[in-house]
């Protein structure tokens, strides 16, 4: 058996807003579903005619309504109300369904991953935006599984669409992470080995839902959500990496300058290199500065309290130019940045290996190693071997 129980880097510190989120399913398992699944439904309760008519339907006819009354608990009552059901959708039901689970191990797998995954999340996009992350994207597995299963009547619970949004996010923005992975195979295996973020994730997308989906469509497990959700948070991602922010908002007023940004810069007129090309239109400045140009003005831009408009810079450049002399230096200046400037230990990992990859200059590589040591002294656990930088 393989289990996950962690991930790298990971650095110190509390997210809040994924151990709140935690907190708030515990709570809902232990104050909510326990008691109400301990006792039986009321039969006076008008709604347990139609989860009997519902459940004998689905059945066949094979189970009679007295034995599915009789069988019903309080809690599956509730589950029938407060779940997301597509043949009768209320928007309500789009976030309690999030936070009910269908029974213990339910809720520890979904918290598990949760734990493991969302606080790298939680520190690249911010707490609030973190929140609203989660609960669009799980609104969207939801809502995904709906459009292919209009006319079921089962009630969708869980956090589990909400948790696949966060690992499309995860998916993109941390390629280079590794997942802890425990090895259990008792009496004679009990071993943690490293094993690249993507390979998991990409298995958990193929082999634990695509390949099941496909074979038993709805099923006990929605699948359909989990995918829903994955591709919504992976799409959400693309979508803000494409985000450029605005001249204002990164400090640098754009204005039309007599110079074209290269022929500014070579002049040592970086102010009005950085003015000219934020003023080009998205298409024009494309390749207005090779990566080796724009990583030789972000740093000027960083040393002059621009650390935004120097990573906005570098981050479309390298983006649109994905081969070309100075990428290194590029993807070495956005890891310091990140690292430095932003306190994105984890993001920042993801560029500067991408620097050590793209073949640096000895004074580059030296200073990305030493970046990278300090990345590995802000986590939690030692990084795996595989993965220290004085293996390079």
């Amino acid at each position: 058996m393989l289990l996950p129980i962690g991930d790298a880097p990971n650095p110190k510190g509390t997210p809040w807003v994924t151990w709140a989120l935690i907190l708030a399913n515990v709570l809902v398992y232990v104050l909510v579903s326990v008691p109400l699944g301990a006792r039986r439904a009321d039969v006076r309760d008008p709604a347990l005619r139609e989860y009997v008519e519902v459940v004998v339907g689905l059945s066949g006819g094979e189970v009679s309504p007295r034995q599915v009354a009789l069988q019903t608990s309080a809690y599956d009552l509730f589950t029938f109300e407060h779940g997301y059901r597509p043949s009768a959708p209320q928007f309500a039901d789009l976030v309690t369904c999030m936070f009910l689970h269908g029974g213990f191990m339910h809720l520890v797998g979904n918290m598990l991953f949760l734990w493991i995954y969302g606080d790298n999340v939680e520190r690249r996009l911010g707490a609030i935006p973190y929140l609203l992350a989660y609960l669009a994207t799980g609104a969207m597995g939801t809502l995904s599984h709906a459009l292919v299963f209009s006319d079921s009547p089962v009630p969708l619970v869980g956090a589990s669409g909400a948790i696949s949004g966060l690992l499309g996010l995860y998916f993109v923005w941390f390629p280079r992470n590794s997942v802890r992975m425990l090895m259990l195979f008792p009496p004679f295996v009990m071993q943690v080995i490293e094993v690249p973020a993507r390979f998991v994730l990409g298995a958990y997308v193929v082999f634990d839902n695509l390949l099941p989906f496909l074979a038993a469509g709805q099923g006990g497990v929605a699948h359909g959500a989990h995918l829903g959700g994955f591709v919504g948070g992976a799409a959400l991602a693309w979508w803000l990496n494409r985000g450029v922010s605005a001249p204002r908002e990164v400090g640098i007023e754009a204005e039309a300058a007599g110079l074209a940004p290269r022929e500014a810069l070579a002049r040592g007129l970086y102010a009005e290199a950085a003015r000219a090309w934020f003023a080009l239109p998205a298409a024009e400045a494309r390749f207005a500065l090779s990566p080796g140009e724009a990583a030789l003005l972000a740093s000027w831009l960083r040393t002059h309290a621009h650390p935004d408009a120097a990573l906005t810079l570098l981050r479309r450049v390298t983006r649109d130019q994905p081969r070309g002399e100075g990428l290194a230096e590029a993807f070495a200046t956005i890891g310091l940045i990140l690292l430095d400037d932003r306190a994105e230990p984890t993001a920042a990992w993801q560029y500067l290996l991408q620097a050590l990859e793209a073949g640096p200059r000895p004074e580059t590589a030296l200073a990305v190693r030493q970046a990278l040591a300090r990345v590995e002294a802000l986590q939690k656990r030692a990084i795996g071997r595989l993965r220290r930088p004085h293996d390079w």
